[in-house]
Protein backbone atom coordinates (compact mmCIF):
# COMPACT_ATOMS: atom_id res chain seq x y z
CA UNK A 1 0.00 0.00 0.00
CA UNK A 2 1.48 3.23 -0.81
CA UNK A 3 1.99 5.98 1.30
CA UNK A 4 -0.30 9.00 1.11
CA UNK A 5 1.86 12.50 -0.35
CA UNK A 6 1.02 14.25 2.43
CA UNK A 7 2.07 11.67 4.80
CA UNK A 8 5.58 11.07 2.39
CA UNK A 9 6.62 14.45 2.72
CA UNK A 10 6.81 14.96 6.55
CA UNK A 11 8.92 11.58 6.69
CA UNK A 12 11.16 12.52 3.93
CA UNK A 13 12.07 15.52 6.00
CA UNK A 14 12.72 14.15 8.91
CA UNK A 15 14.94 11.60 7.57
CA UNK A 16 16.53 14.87 5.75
CA UNK A 17 16.64 16.95 8.88
CA UNK A 18 18.69 13.47 10.66
CA UNK A 19 20.63 13.53 8.03
CA UNK A 20 21.75 17.15 8.85
CA UNK A 21 22.21 16.74 12.83
CA UNK A 22 23.43 13.13 12.38
CA UNK A 23 26.50 13.43 9.90
CA UNK A 24 27.23 9.54 10.83
CA UNK A 25 23.49 8.98 10.77
CA UNK A 26 23.06 8.90 6.72
CA UNK A 27 26.60 7.34 6.19
CA UNK A 28 25.60 4.36 8.54
CA UNK A 29 22.70 3.10 6.52
CA UNK A 30 25.26 2.66 3.32
CA UNK A 31 27.75 0.21 3.60
CA UNK A 32 31.49 1.18 3.24
CA UNK A 33 32.47 0.14 -0.19
CA UNK A 34 35.95 -1.52 0.04
CA UNK A 35 38.23 -3.50 -2.57
CA UNK A 36 41.25 -5.35 -2.41
CA UNK A 37 44.00 -6.23 -4.80
CA UNK A 38 46.15 -9.40 -4.57
CA UNK A 39 48.89 -10.21 -6.50
CA UNK A 40 48.68 -14.27 -5.25
CA UNK A 41 46.11 -16.27 -4.76
CA UNK A 42 43.37 -15.43 -2.15
CA UNK A 43 44.54 -18.57 -0.14
CA UNK A 44 48.36 -17.65 -0.39
CA UNK A 45 48.82 -17.29 3.73
CA UNK A 46 49.84 -13.67 3.61
CA UNK A 47 46.92 -12.89 1.40
CA UNK A 48 44.48 -14.91 2.78
CA UNK A 49 44.06 -13.51 6.66
CA UNK A 50 43.41 -9.77 5.12
CA UNK A 51 40.74 -11.79 2.59
CA UNK A 52 40.18 -13.08 6.03
CA UNK A 53 39.20 -10.33 8.06
CA UNK A 54 37.48 -7.86 5.37
CA UNK A 55 35.58 -10.88 4.75
CA UNK A 56 34.12 -10.60 8.65
CA UNK A 57 33.81 -6.91 7.57
CA UNK A 58 31.53 -8.04 5.06
CA UNK A 59 29.30 -10.91 6.78
CA UNK A 60 28.74 -8.41 9.80
CA UNK A 61 27.38 -5.92 7.26
CA UNK A 62 29.82 -3.09 7.62
CA UNK A 63 31.40 -3.54 3.87
CA UNK A 64 30.50 -4.10 0.26
CA UNK A 65 33.58 -5.79 -0.30
CA UNK A 66 35.05 -6.70 -3.96
CA UNK A 67 38.40 -8.35 -4.66
CA UNK A 68 41.26 -9.42 -7.30
CA UNK A 69 43.61 -12.30 -7.08
CA UNK A 70 46.27 -12.90 -8.90
CA UNK A 71 46.78 -9.62 -10.60
CA UNK A 72 50.12 -8.88 -12.39
CA UNK A 73 52.52 -6.01 -11.47
CA UNK A 74 51.55 -4.96 -14.90
CA UNK A 75 48.51 -4.74 -13.91
CA UNK A 76 48.05 -3.50 -10.42
CA UNK A 77 47.74 -0.06 -11.47
CA UNK A 78 45.43 -0.36 -13.71
CA UNK A 79 42.83 -2.45 -11.43
CA UNK A 80 43.74 -0.07 -8.73
CA UNK A 81 42.41 3.14 -11.01
CA UNK A 82 39.34 0.74 -11.61
CA UNK A 83 38.11 0.07 -8.31
CA UNK A 84 38.87 3.90 -7.25
CA UNK A 85 36.67 4.94 -10.47
CA UNK A 86 34.15 2.50 -8.70
CA UNK A 87 33.30 4.61 -6.12
CA UNK A 88 35.02 2.55 -4.16
CA UNK A 89 36.26 4.23 -0.75
CA UNK A 90 39.10 2.17 1.11
CA UNK A 91 41.43 0.22 -1.50
CA UNK A 92 43.58 -2.67 0.47
CA UNK A 93 46.13 -4.25 -1.54
CA UNK A 94 50.06 -5.31 -1.37
CA UNK A 95 52.20 -2.24 -3.00
CA UNK A 96 55.77 -4.29 -2.34
CA UNK A 97 56.76 -4.27 -6.03
CA UNK A 98 54.53 -1.54 -7.03
CA UNK A 99 55.64 0.99 -4.86
CA UNK A 100 55.27 3.74 -6.96
CA UNK A 101 52.47 2.85 -9.19
CA UNK A 102 50.30 2.34 -6.00
CA UNK A 103 51.51 5.72 -4.78
CA UNK A 104 50.76 7.58 -8.43
CA UNK A 105 47.30 6.49 -8.01
CA UNK A 106 46.85 7.58 -4.23
CA UNK A 107 47.57 10.72 -5.36
CA UNK A 108 45.26 11.09 -8.36
CA UNK A 109 42.96 10.00 -5.91
CA UNK A 110 43.19 12.13 -2.98
CA UNK A 111 39.20 11.64 -1.39
CA UNK A 112 39.84 7.56 -1.53
CA UNK A 113 41.86 6.00 1.10
CA UNK A 114 44.60 3.19 0.32
CA UNK A 115 45.59 0.61 2.76
CA UNK A 116 48.29 -1.35 1.35
CA UNK A 117 51.37 -3.61 2.57
CA UNK A 118 54.11 -1.65 1.76
CA UNK A 119 57.99 -1.25 3.21
CA UNK A 120 57.68 2.24 2.50
CA UNK A 121 56.46 4.88 4.80
CA UNK A 122 52.63 6.43 4.68
CA UNK A 123 51.81 9.32 1.95
CA UNK A 124 50.18 12.06 3.18
CA UNK A 125 47.26 12.15 2.45
CA UNK A 126 45.29 9.16 2.01
CA UNK A 127 47.93 6.54 1.62
CA UNK A 128 48.18 4.19 4.80
CA UNK A 129 50.89 1.13 5.19
CA UNK A 130 50.33 -1.89 7.17
CA UNK A 131 52.79 -5.35 7.46
CA UNK A 132 52.55 -8.05 9.55
CA UNK A 133 54.53 -7.31 12.55
CA UNK A 134 54.32 -11.04 14.26
CA UNK A 135 57.68 -10.88 15.18
CA UNK A 136 56.85 -11.22 18.69
CA UNK A 137 54.72 -15.20 18.19
CA UNK A 138 57.72 -15.79 15.36
CA UNK A 139 60.00 -15.37 18.80
CA UNK A 140 58.08 -18.13 20.59
CA UNK A 141 57.95 -20.15 17.99
CA UNK A 142 62.21 -19.71 17.36
CA UNK A 143 61.85 -20.81 21.26
CA UNK A 144 60.06 -23.97 20.80
CA UNK A 145 62.38 -24.94 17.37
CA UNK A 146 65.29 -24.76 19.58
CA UNK A 147 64.11 -26.96 22.17
CA UNK A 148 62.74 -29.51 19.92
CA UNK A 149 66.08 -29.77 17.28
CA UNK A 150 67.96 -32.78 17.53
CA UNK A 151 70.67 -31.88 14.97
CA UNK A 152 71.16 -28.72 16.24
CA UNK A 153 70.30 -27.67 12.32
CA UNK A 154 67.47 -25.63 11.76
CA UNK A 155 66.67 -24.69 7.63
CA UNK A 156 64.16 -21.10 6.62
CA UNK A 157 63.11 -20.69 3.61
CA UNK A 158 61.88 -17.45 2.73
CA UNK A 159 60.20 -15.48 -0.32
CA UNK A 160 62.20 -12.53 -0.76
CA UNK A 161 64.43 -10.71 1.26
CA UNK A 162 62.18 -7.62 2.19
CA UNK A 163 62.20 -6.94 5.64
CA UNK A 164 58.42 -8.00 6.30
CA UNK A 165 60.49 -11.50 5.88
CA UNK A 166 63.68 -10.85 7.06
CA UNK A 167 62.58 -9.39 10.54
CA UNK A 168 60.24 -12.91 11.32
CA UNK A 169 63.48 -15.09 10.59
CA UNK A 170 65.75 -12.93 12.41
CA UNK A 171 62.90 -13.13 15.49
CA UNK A 172 62.63 -16.88 14.57
CA UNK A 173 66.27 -17.14 15.13
CA UNK A 174 66.78 -15.34 17.72
CA UNK A 175 63.93 -17.55 19.97
CA UNK A 176 66.05 -20.38 18.91
CA UNK A 177 69.21 -19.34 20.52
CA UNK A 178 67.61 -18.49 23.85
CA UNK A 179 66.81 -22.46 24.26
CA UNK A 180 69.44 -23.66 22.13
CA UNK A 181 72.28 -21.96 21.95
CA UNK A 182 74.18 -24.81 19.74
CA UNK A 183 71.63 -24.35 17.12
CA UNK A 184 72.84 -22.92 13.64
CA UNK A 185 70.61 -21.88 10.48
CA UNK A 186 70.66 -21.98 6.71
CA UNK A 187 68.41 -19.69 4.83
CA UNK A 188 67.70 -19.60 1.47
CA UNK A 189 64.76 -17.33 -0.41
CA UNK A 190 62.79 -18.75 -3.45
CA UNK A 191 62.81 -15.48 -4.83
CA UNK A 192 58.88 -15.92 -5.45
CA UNK A 193 55.58 -15.20 -3.26
CA UNK A 194 53.67 -18.43 -4.31
CA UNK A 195 56.01 -20.93 -5.92
CA UNK A 196 55.48 -24.35 -3.34
CA UNK A 197 57.71 -26.96 -5.42
CA UNK A 198 60.03 -24.05 -5.63
CA UNK A 199 59.83 -23.74 -1.89
CA UNK A 200 59.70 -27.39 -1.35
CA UNK A 201 62.74 -28.63 -3.44
CA UNK A 202 64.80 -25.69 -1.42
CA UNK A 203 63.69 -27.29 1.99
CA UNK A 204 64.46 -31.11 0.61
CA UNK A 205 68.11 -29.63 0.26
CA UNK A 206 68.36 -28.40 3.71
CA UNK A 207 66.94 -31.78 5.04
CA UNK A 208 69.35 -33.69 3.34
CA UNK A 209 72.50 -31.66 4.58
CA UNK A 210 70.75 -32.00 8.03
CA UNK A 211 68.36 -30.03 9.24
CA UNK A 212 65.24 -31.63 11.56
CA UNK A 213 63.36 -28.11 12.01
CA UNK A 214 62.20 -26.39 9.28
CA UNK A 215 60.56 -22.76 9.26
CA UNK A 216 58.03 -23.08 6.36
CA UNK A 217 57.48 -18.85 5.72
CA UNK A 218 56.44 -19.82 2.61
CA UNK A 219 54.08 -22.84 1.37
CA UNK A 220 55.88 -26.28 0.02
CA UNK A 221 57.62 -26.65 3.03
CA UNK A 222 55.79 -28.44 5.50
CA UNK A 223 55.10 -30.85 2.30
CA UNK A 224 58.65 -31.32 2.20
CA UNK A 225 59.21 -31.48 6.06
CA UNK A 226 56.05 -34.37 5.91
CA UNK A 227 57.64 -36.76 3.78
CA UNK A 228 61.43 -36.83 5.03
CA UNK A 229 59.81 -36.84 8.71
CA UNK A 230 61.20 -33.86 10.39
CA UNK A 231 59.41 -30.88 11.71
CA UNK A 232 58.30 -27.95 10.74
CA UNK A 233 57.06 -24.30 11.98
CA UNK A 234 54.29 -22.35 10.47
CA UNK A 235 54.10 -18.84 9.94
CA UNK A 236 50.89 -16.39 9.53
CA UNK A 237 48.54 -19.10 9.66
CA UNK A 238 47.82 -22.67 11.24
CA UNK A 239 48.71 -25.46 9.27
CA UNK A 240 48.85 -28.17 11.86
CA UNK A 241 45.27 -29.44 11.15
CA UNK A 242 46.55 -30.64 7.63
CA UNK A 243 50.32 -31.46 8.99
CA UNK A 244 48.76 -32.89 12.42
CA UNK A 245 52.64 -34.78 12.87
CA UNK A 246 54.93 -32.17 11.06
CA UNK A 247 54.01 -28.36 12.43
CA UNK A 248 54.29 -28.05 15.98
CA UNK A 249 53.33 -24.55 16.30
CA UNK A 250 52.64 -21.30 14.16
CA UNK A 251 52.96 -17.44 14.57
CA UNK A 252 49.60 -16.45 13.55
CA UNK A 253 48.67 -12.81 11.98
CA UNK A 254 45.17 -11.76 12.83
CA UNK A 255 44.83 -8.84 10.24
CA UNK A 256 41.05 -7.74 12.22
CA UNK A 257 42.60 -4.95 14.06
CA UNK A 258 43.96 -3.52 11.12
CA UNK A 259 41.05 -3.83 9.26
CA UNK A 260 38.66 -2.54 11.71
CA UNK A 261 40.51 0.53 12.60
CA UNK A 262 40.66 1.06 8.97
CA UNK A 263 37.08 0.67 8.81
CA UNK A 264 35.76 3.22 11.43
CA UNK A 265 38.35 5.71 10.14
CA UNK A 266 37.05 5.63 7.19
CA UNK A 267 33.64 5.61 8.06
CA UNK A 268 34.16 8.68 10.87
CA UNK A 269 35.76 10.63 7.61
CA UNK A 270 39.16 10.57 9.80
CA UNK A 271 41.54 7.98 7.65
CA UNK A 272 44.91 9.49 7.20
CA UNK A 273 48.42 8.57 6.10
CA UNK A 274 49.38 6.14 9.14
CA UNK A 275 51.49 3.05 9.83
CA UNK A 276 49.20 0.31 10.84
CA UNK A 277 52.11 -2.19 11.61
CA UNK A 278 52.00 -1.77 15.11
CA UNK A 279 48.07 -3.39 15.30
CA UNK A 280 49.52 -6.41 14.15
CA UNK A 281 51.50 -6.77 17.48
CA UNK A 282 50.16 -9.13 20.33
CA UNK A 283 49.48 -6.34 22.26
CA UNK A 284 46.63 -5.30 20.12
CA UNK A 285 45.64 -9.14 19.08
CA UNK A 286 46.79 -8.45 16.04
CA UNK A 287 48.98 -11.81 16.55
CA UNK A 288 49.38 -14.66 18.82
CA UNK A 289 51.10 -18.08 19.31
CA UNK A 290 48.99 -21.37 18.31
CA UNK A 291 48.06 -24.00 20.65
CA UNK A 292 50.52 -26.87 20.59
CA UNK A 293 47.41 -29.29 19.53
CA UNK A 294 48.99 -32.15 18.16
CA UNK A 295 52.02 -31.59 19.77
CA UNK A 296 50.97 -31.44 23.11
CA UNK A 297 52.99 -33.30 25.81
CA UNK A 298 56.02 -33.50 22.81
CA UNK A 299 57.24 -30.28 23.45
CA UNK A 300 59.77 -30.62 26.52
CA UNK A 301 58.39 -28.85 29.72
CA UNK A 302 60.83 -26.74 30.33
CA UNK A 303 60.90 -25.33 27.12
CA UNK A 304 57.24 -24.89 27.22
CA UNK A 305 57.46 -22.87 30.56
CA UNK A 306 59.89 -21.02 29.16
CA UNK A 307 57.55 -20.34 26.29
CA UNK A 308 55.12 -18.83 28.41
CA UNK A 309 57.14 -16.77 30.37
CA UNK A 310 58.78 -15.37 27.72
CA UNK A 311 55.13 -15.11 25.73
CA UNK A 312 53.50 -13.13 29.42
CA UNK A 313 57.07 -11.01 29.40
CA UNK A 314 55.79 -9.41 25.63
CA UNK A 315 52.15 -9.02 26.58
CA UNK A 316 53.51 -7.15 30.48
CA UNK A 317 55.79 -5.01 27.99
CA UNK A 318 59.13 -6.08 29.93
CA UNK A 319 60.27 -7.91 27.02
CA UNK A 320 61.06 -6.46 23.11
CA UNK A 321 61.39 -8.49 20.38
CA UNK A 322 63.97 -6.50 18.34
CA UNK A 323 63.26 -5.73 14.76
CA UNK A 324 66.00 -6.59 12.46
CA UNK A 325 65.30 -5.86 8.84
CA UNK A 326 68.94 -6.57 7.17
CA UNK A 327 68.86 -10.02 5.42
CA UNK A 328 69.61 -13.38 7.17
CA UNK A 329 72.58 -15.21 6.35
CA UNK A 330 73.32 -18.81 6.96
CA UNK A 331 75.18 -19.94 9.86
CA UNK A 332 75.49 -23.46 9.13
CA UNK A 333 78.86 -24.48 8.33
Amino acid sequence: MSVPAFRRRPMIALAASLALALPGWAQAQTKLKVAAIYTVPFEQQWVSRIHKALKAAEARGEIEYKASENVANADYERVMREYANGGNQLIVGEAFAVEAAARKVAKDFPKTSFLMGSSGKPQAPNFGVFDNYIQEPAYLTGMIAGGMTKSNQIGLVGGFPIPEVNRLMHAFMAGAKETNPKVSFTVTFINSWFDPPKAKEAAFAMIDKGADVMYAERFGVSDAAKERKVLAIGNVIDTQPDYPETVVASAIWHMEPSIDAAIKAVKAGSFKAEDYGPYSMMKHKGSSLSPLGTFEGKVPADIVAKVKAREADILAGKFTVKVDDSQPKSSAK
